[in-house]
């Protein structure tokens, strides 16, 4: 299928051939019929990506800081190249479109097959031939509703919610400072509830149209004089401010304009440094309105499918489209006045040429057209990106695959994969067909898929990366063990005790390689203090703190049936290292976290846990997420033998003791190409797996343990 995308570096825009999305668990994937490009949104994406560096800077001090900040933990270079790597992804665009249903995920209730749909969401509802829907970001479309007019839906349930957030009754007034299409669908839908409304813009064409859509009036010029005569000289009861410009003027004028007690309400960009002392001795209320209503940017109700409940959340984002349609329906709102422009989805690109000037015509509404293939042909699923293979690939060369094409892979993993030449690039399989396509065409890939199965099944594929979300790791190690791949998971192996075992007795059934993403014992800092104490006579101790950094609490890393918490998803790093250097069976964890009443501070981010072993040797982790990000993340003390080793962030290691003095110092070393070689050797060489799976396990059981031990409050013990 063919979706517009657009690059974050430098701003160019393209309609891709990816493959079509896969449906998921509370969606839905739809055949688009039309989507409406939001001339504002989507003109500032395109303005903001095609700045230069230090124009994106500027624009995003806060990030820039972070960014900073990594540089001085983590180095020059290697912070760099995840700037690079970030910028590198293209984004798509669009945001409200309509269609039909093809396909119905599990979990969905009210939506089937052949359904006609208005859809919602940045990422979902794209400019793209097929979408992946969440089903609450969804609505029926009523019979007497265009798809044409359905596509506009979502655009104006912005508007929707800046009048709700006015909370006017009838008869009372509002004015309406910028004219665009968000304000004249605000003035439509402000009618409607029976309030008189006053527009205002500097454009006079803009005001005809206003007085054509039903506003009692519209001026571009003298607003306070006529707000004065519109309000009786009393002021507006509310204003509601549509207007994109970065000036202050709007919010300055508003507080003018409005009467006592009154209300001012931003939908738009504008700047906003209030004036207090002519807000205050009004005692205006001022407010912004959250884009298309509640719900919006929690992913617990856009992605899981988590509704409010109706008695208490009467409106929530899905609610907003749905009331929209029916205005529609009713004719109180009509997309098709505000229409300036169609597209057919082959020539969409020139709409982007009108939103930036490179076509000088004026314009309002921009629809874009698709073409409709016969319901009963599949969307494709699998698309060829290249072939990069030789004609006859040498033997032992593996075919590999990655399924999931996140930050994490494109950022980490495959910039080390690309350096290589003894494999071939076979498959990129993700859910989102443009993150597949654009990851495979970037690192030459030959095939960009939404398949799973179809990836599984590939005789070409030897091996199979999962960097996917920690909750589908066990099904996807499964799928992959039966179809007789060989298996790099990244962390953690599995979230719970019955995974855990089940994958365990796969594993020993299994001749194929499964390795988990442990790279910290790869690197030589692991490797050095091994070989240091190799021979040691006494038990050996191991400090370990991780300055892990805050992850809000809404995170779906702390959501225990998808993310695990962060113990199970990031602290079993820092097991594993501690359990290689000490090389002994563990047989009790104790753990113990902060006890905070803040709610923004999870006490189980928070943790010190001690690991013992069988020959009286000791692990102590300290987990902390309430400490300074200027500060480096990892360091670990090492003591046996009257000796001992610090490592710093695998910068810097210092050994002391019986056997002299070593040091290593350079960049960051994490050991991820040390990982991917010891993986990709055993799959061609036929050798066991770098990492025993009876250590893998041990892990994985050592962080349930620790989370058993934070709940009981005692020791826990591991059983061999």
């Amino acid at each position: 299928m063919k979706q517009i995308l657009q690059s974050y570096k430098n701003g160019e825009l393209w309609l891709a051939e990816v493959p079509a999305p896969a449906v998921k668990y509370a969606g839905i994937v739809i055949q688009t019929h039309a989507s409406f490009v939001s001339a504002g949104t989507e003109k500032m994406l395109i303005e903001f990506a095609q700045k230069n560096i230090i124009g994106k800077a500027l624009a995003m001090p806060d990030q820039v800081k972070k960014v900073v900040r990594k540089m001085k933990t983590e180095g020059i270079l290697s912070t760099l190249e995840k700037v690079q790597s970030k910028l590198d992804q293209p984004i798509p665009l669009g945001y409200s479109c309509s269609g039909t249903v093809i396909d119905v995920g599990p979990g969905v209730l009210g939506f089937v097959h052949g359904d006609r749909v208005a859809c919602g969401g940045a990422g979902y509802a794209n400019h793209a031939e097929y979408n992946y829907i969440p089903m609450n970001l969804a609505v029926k479309i009523p019979e007497k509703v265009s798809f044409e007019d359905a596509s506009c839906a979502t655009v104006a349930s912005i508007a929707l919610q800046g009048v709700r957030q006015c909370d006017l009754r009838i008869g009372e007034n509002a004015c309406v400072m910028g004219l665009g299409l968000l304000g004249l669908l605000a003035g439509q839908i402000l009618k409607a509830s029976g309030v008189r409304i006053i527009g205002f813009d500097p454009n006079p064409e803009r005001c005809r149209q206003a007085l054509e859509l039903g506003f009692d009036f519209a001026v571009n010029t003298d607003l306070l004089l006529a707000c004065g005569q519109f309000s009786k000289g009393r002021g507006v009861d509310a204003v509601l401010i549509t207007a994109a410009t970065k000036s202050n003027e709007p919010v300055t004028v508003a507080g003018e304009i409005a009467r006592i007690k009154g209300k001012v309400i931003v939908t738009g960009m504008v700047g906003m440094d209030i004036p207090r002392d002519m807000y205050y001795k009004k005692e205006l209320d001022f407010k912004l309105s959250l884009s298309y209503g509640p719900g919006r940017y929690d992913p617990s109700y856009e992605e899981a499918g988590n509704d409010y409940p109706f008695g208490y959340v009467r409106w929530t984002e899905q609610r907003n489209i749905a009331a929209v349609l029916d205005l529609i329906a009713q004719g109180k709102v009509t997309p098709q006045q505000l229409i300036t422009h169609r597209f057919d989805f082959q020539k969409s690109l020139s709409a982007y040429q009108l939103l930036q000037g490179e076509i000088e015509e004026p314009y309002l509404g921009i629809v874009l057209h698709y073409p409709q293939e016969s319901s009963t042909m599949a969307p494709e699923q699998t698309i060829r990106t290249g072939d990069v293979r030789a004609a006859n690939p040498s033997a032992g060369k593996p075919g590999i695959a990655f399924i999931g094409a996140g930050n994490f892979a494109k950022s980490v993993l495959l910039p080390h994969l690309r350096k290589r030449t003894d494999v071939i690039r076979r498959a990129v399989c993700d859910l989102d067909g443009s993150a597949a396509a654009e990851t495979a065409r970037k690192e030459r890939f030959e095939i960009a898929s939404t398949d799973i199965d179809a990836t599984m099944a590939d005789p070409t594929i030897n091996a199979i990366f999962v960097t996917t979300r920690h909750d589908s790791h066990c099904s996807l190690i499964e799928k992959g063990l039966k179809a007789g791949k060989h298996i790099f998971v990244e962390k953690p192996l599995a979230l719970t005790l019955k995974d855990l075992a089940a994958l365990e007795a796969l594993t020993l059934t299994s001749d194929r390689v499964l390795m988990v993403g442990f790279n910290r014992r790869f690197t030589s800092h692991a490797n050095k203090i091994k070989e240091y104490f190799i021979d040691r006579k006494t038990p050996m101790i191991v400090n370990y703190r991780v300055n892990a950094g805050y992850i809000p609490p809404d995170s779906w890393i702390h959501d225990s049936r998808i993310g695990g918490g962060r113990i199970v998803g990031e602290a079993c790093h820092f097991i594993d290292f501690a359990s290689f250097l000490i090389a002994d069976q563990p047989t009790e964890v104790l753990a113990s976290s902060i006890q905070s009443q803040n709610t923004q501070i999870r006490n189980d981010d928070n943790v010190c846990f001690c690991v013992r072993y069988a020959d009286g040797s000791m692990a102590t982790i300290q987990y902390v997420a309430i400490g300074s990000p200027d500060f480096s993340k990892e360091r670990c003390e090492v003591y046996a033998d009257s000796s001992m080793a610090v490592m710093d962030n695998f910068q810097e290691t210092l050994i002391y003791g019986k056997r002299g003095r070593v040091k290593i110092k350079g960049k960051q070393d994490k050991g991820f190409s040390e990982e991917i070689a010891a993986f990709l050797s055993a799959i061609k060489n036929g050798s066991p797996a770098p990492i025993p799976l009876k250590s893998l396990c041990e892990t994985t059981r050592i962080t349930f343990a620790v989370l058993q031990s934070l709940k009981e409050r005692r020791s826990v013990s591991i059983q061999p």
